[in-house]
């Protein structure tokens, strides 16, 4: 078996160029890959492509790349945490494909298991399947490129006639991901919220980049505790416990 392990973060990314087009894990900020985002900032990388559940905050997460100029074009299904994001987006700076969330879980899934396409109920009757969504504006309050119409059909089911809405499968040159724990094959194990998108994420990438806070050796990891099998990890990175912040603290009105 191959040893994935690299000595830092900023070796894992080296190679990823301008322009090239990344799934990165996290739910809010959970499981967000900071180490390898950080390596990517500091190398100067831009003109980035990025598919993820949101952008971080304006100062985590990918909301430093953001912030950095370094972001083309998000993919996402929330982006309500980050005043940068809103402001780019308004002013034509950035291009937004906003999809539903469980759609591009789905479409992150379907991109790793070699499947083109997908037809689901979600955003039927919706501008999401009619067009007309705004993905870049002119700047002025103008719409300068809108979401395409897709197909859709009909499909009988437990007999009724019902529409869908095809989706694409996505599918990018790099994913960035954090799990808690991995061995140098690049089994993963992942805690909690950070299971969310970081499997799905790594499964999209040709090449999985994954920063793991404990590795462990090989047979280490029960194979049934395993979540994500090394066959879609590529490289691997120890970067030991990392900050977990959170987005929003909020405490009971009761006792101080």
């Amino acid at each position: 078996m191959i040893d994935k392990t690299w000595p830092s973060a900023a070796d894992a990314v080296a190679d990823i160029p301008d322009g090239a087009s990344l799934a990165v894990g996290g739910f809010g900020l959970s499981g967000n890959p900071i180490a390898l985002i950080e390596a990517l900032l500091a190398q100067g990388t831009r003109h980035l492509s990025v598919v993820s559940n949101n952008c971080g905050v304006d100062d985590w997460g990918l909301g430093i790349l953001l912030g950095a100029g370094r972001i083309r074009k998000m993919t996402s299904s929330y982006v309500g945490e980050n005043k940068e994001f809103e402001r780019q987006f308004l002013s034509g700076e950035l291009e937004l494909e906003l999809t539903p969330q469980g759609t591009l879980a789905e479409k992150l899934r379907a991109g790793g298991a070699g499947i083109a396409a997908f037809f689901t109920q979600t955003g039927v009757g919706t501008q999401v399947a009619e067009g007309g969504l705004p993905r870049r504006y002119d700047g002025e309050g103008g719409i300068a490129v809108a979401s395409p119409a897709k197909d859709v059909r009909s499909f009988d089911v437990r007999g009724e006639p019902r529409d869908f809405v095809l989706e694409e499968a996505i599918s990018t040159d790099f994913a960035l991901v954090h799990a808690w724990k991995g061995d140098r094959h690049g089994n993963l194990v992942f805690r909690k919220a950070a299971r969310s998108f970081n499997p799905l994420a790594a499964m999209a990438g040709r090449i999985c980049i994954a920063q793991v806070e404990h590795l462990v050796e090989p047979g280490e990891i029960d194979p049934d505790a395993v979540h994500l099998p090394g066959v879609f990890v590529h490289r691997i990175v120890e970067v030991g416990e990392v900050e977990k912040r959170i987005e929003k603290r909020t405490v009971s009105g009761g006792a101080r």
